[in-house]
């Protein structure tokens, strides 16, 4: 089996738990992209959270940010791919949470907006080095744009299955749910994957499904590594995640990704 491509993910993935992408990493991507593979990162991070990854790495291909909302190329800007909510979709499932109180915050144009500054948001900030900007009427913006993404965060304070539940059966055939850390759900168009963003991103580049490798560890790459011919999951991963893989390669902290390339690529 011959991989031309292979997608990583960031957090939890290819980072290690300071954030940082260790030079064993780099050397192996440095590597396969010497023998002409294509590496693409394939995150839930906002664009700009990860493009300095992308560049660090010097790749100069598209880059999968927002779990699949948007693809965007790390080095022109070019957009290949973007799926966002409808308006009158995102005002009637901001009704749903507000009704509900559950904190929420909204993602549009690479800005994210929150009512308030709640725990994950000041980790988020202190990870990503992004602030995020307080608006007093969420529901009021929503009117005026069309979001990538709506997180619902619960902090042990509502029921998050039960939410999904609710926000599925309303409206589940137009939207892709999928849990996130730290007690959240994130809600998102329904072709807003991972796997819709590297099928793009493949046909792009003429390379076939079989050709393609994804690496991840958590519920938003299960997408991504089902569809991908090689799914690795790595130590550290979910274990939906790595029941759902062809391979089980080591932790994030073992590198694993350095041993997934080397197996699948050499």
């Amino acid at each position: 089996m011959s991989i031309k491509l292979a997608a990583i993910d960031l957090d939890d993935t290819l980072l290690d738990s300071r954030h940082c992408i260790s030079p064993a990493c780099i050397k192996a991507i440095q590597r396969v992209k010497a023998q002409g593979v294509h590496i693409i990162l394939a995150t839930g991070r906002m664009f700009r959270a990860a493009l300095p990854y992308a560049q660090q790495l010097g790749l100069d291909l598209p880059l999968i940010a927002y779990q699949g909302a948007l693809v965007k190329n790390a080095y022109s800007g070019d957009v290949l791919y973007e799926r966002t909510i409808d308006r009158e979709l995102a005002l009637k499932i901001s009704d749903v949470l507000e009704a509900e109180q559950i904190d929420y915050h909204i993602y549009s144009n690479d800005q994210l907006y929150t009512r308030k500054i709640i725990p994950v948001l000041e980790k988020h900030t202190r990870i990503t080095g992004i602030e995020p900007i307080v608006i007093t009427d969420v529901p009021g913006m929503l009117r005026e744009i069309q979001p990538l993404e709506i997180m619902a965060v619960f902090e042990g304070k509502s029921d998050r299955q039960g939410m999904e539940q609710m926000i599925s059966n309303l409206y589940g055939e137009q939207l892709h749910l999928t849990r996130f850390k730290y007690d959240s759900l994130e809600i998102m168009d329904r072709y807003a994957t991972k796997a819709r963003a590297l099928a793009a991103v493949a046909d792009q580049l003429n390379i076939q499904q079989h050709e393609v490798m994804a690496i991840g560890d958590s519920y938003n790459d299960l997408p991504m590594i089902k569809w991908a011919g090689t799914g690795v999951a790595v130590g550290n991963a979910h274990p939906l995640v790595k029941k759902a893989a062809d391979f089980v390669t080591g932790s994030n902290e073992e590198e694993g990704v350095v041993l997934a390339l080397e197996k699948f690529i050499g």
